[in-house]
């Protein structure tokens, strides 16, 4: 039994609420404190090469962990970019910087690199970061910190709350960052965004290190840190919110011909696309096919707000679908690379599907016993593939070096190798 096991099997230790329990056991019942205004106030936005080369000075002699943090403005412009950098750093302060205005932040990025990076949710702005030029070596994710700690609500709101009792404002975090000049109010709240990441960090660590996970964390955020770019998703014109409906090879070229040209206007625009046209109205129309502008005028999506040109440009695309020759439209569904859907397994191989029933049951007890969610203990899709095609010996060698091979950390090899060994050799009922 790992120290893990031992620290989930002990009732008294564990976390159930918000906050991780004092070393008695008890957990923290103070009521919250809000967080109203950064210690330092609230500094000027960075949006000269002279302001930054001196903010990087600073932070480069600071000592520590460096917070950070990015605000985007989905659903408002094309892309993912970042329209806000914040940083802390202790003996340094804190920085809002503006990457319209200072696009390039590789100086910034090289002078952190020996640091470690203390992002909430690391994923979700490392790719804005990387645009930028800043791309951390170390990094401590607050957020995945949460998850393998038990927490139960992983928000940095709630993490914050739960954690070291303040109240963090969450009122603009879904405005539009692209705004300028932007709002005093607006920057107090990015401002107080990583006021106690690193506090936060400090006491996850203690917290992880107490349920013996901490070594898992590690592994885990030298995963994050060290992964590539994703690829460009194929065909990402398949993701049309109710494609579900879209059922014939004609109807879904419309879908393509349709989101492609939203996509080409939204990036001209530098607009989201779903201001450009909805989803709902792309698939409306797919289904639809109309033969002219009069008949696509009527659909959903399609009203009286939108000019004769809008209209004509969307039936222009509608008729490049129709003119299309059957070898040159879209089949009805993706390549499939992996297994096929849990849903078929009974059908298709029976035993196979005795095997996932089996992992599953393994693993969602194990992820019970350590509180943390299943997929962070082992992803889906990692055990779909190993059921679907398990070693052809199966033993902890065989089954541990599949495990490795879809990209599971040593942590996690070790942990799961067993429960999988175990649901490898279940035999499917008669």
């Amino acid at each position: 039994m790992t120290d893990a096991h031992e620290t989930a099997a002990d009732s008294s230790l564990r976390t159930t609420g918000g906050a991780p329990p004092d070393d008695d056991g008890s957990s923290a019942t103070e009521a919250p404190i809000p967080l109203l205004e950064p210690r330092e106030g609230v500094p000027p936005v960075i949006a000269d090469e002279s302001a930054l080369a001196r903010m990087i000075a600073a932070f480069e002699a600071g000592s520590g962990p460096v917070a950070v943090d990015a605000e985007r403005a989905s659903g408002y412009r094309y892309g993912q970019r970042a329209y806000l950098v914040q940083l802390r750093r202790h003996g340094a302060g804190t920085a809002l910087i503006d990457p319209v205005a200072c696009p390039d932040l590789s100086a910034l990025g090289e002078a952190l690199s020996g640091a470690e990076w203390v992002l909430h949710a690391a994923t979700q702005d490392l790719p804005c970061l990387r645009e930028i030029g800043m791309v951390p070596t170390r990094l401590f994710d607050t957020e995945l910190a949460g998850r393998l700690a038990g927490f139960p609500r992983v928000g940095l709101g709630a993490m914050v709350e739960g954690v070291l009792g303040f109240v963090l404002e969450k009122g603009h975090s879904a405005v539009d960052w692209s705004t300028r000049p932007l709002p005093e109010p607006w920057l107090r709240y990015a401002a107080l965004d990583v006021e106690l990441l690193v506090d936060l960090r400090d006491a996850l660590e203690k917290e992880l290190d107490r349920q013996g996970k901490l070594e898992w964390a590690r592994q885990e955020f030298d995963a994050i840190a060290s992964a590539p770019p994703p690829e460009p998703r194929k065909d990402p014109w398949r993701r049309t919110s109710g494609m579900h409906k879209v059922r014939r090879r004609r109807q879904l070229a419309v879908v393509r011909e349709l989101w492609q040209t939203r996509d080409r206007i939204a990036q001209r625009r530098d607009v989201s696309p779903g201001k450009v046209l909805g989803d709902a109205a792309i698939v409306e129309a797919a289904l639809a096919i109309p033969a002219n502008v009069q008949a696509l005028a009527a659909l959903n999506g399609f009203g009286h707000r939108m000019s004769k040109r809008q209209l004509e440009q969307w039936q222009a695309a509608v008729d490049r679908a129709k003119g299309l020759s059957e070898a040159q439209l879209p089949q009805p569904g993706q390549p499939v690379t992996g297994p096929p859907p849990p849903r078929a397994w009974a059908d298709k191989d029976p035993a196979a599907a005795a095997r996932l029933s089996a992992a599953r049951a393994g693993v969602s007890a194990l992820a019970e016993e350590l509180s943390m969610p299943q997929e962070n203990l082992i992803t889906p899709d990692t055990v779909r593939r190993v059921c679907w095609e398990p070693p052809a010996v199966v033993d902890a060698e065989s089954v541990g070096a599949a495990l490795t091979g879809y990209g599971a950390r040593p942590w996690q090899v070790e942990l799961v190798t067993p429960v999988l060994v175990e649901a490898l050799s279940v035999e499917e009922t008669p």
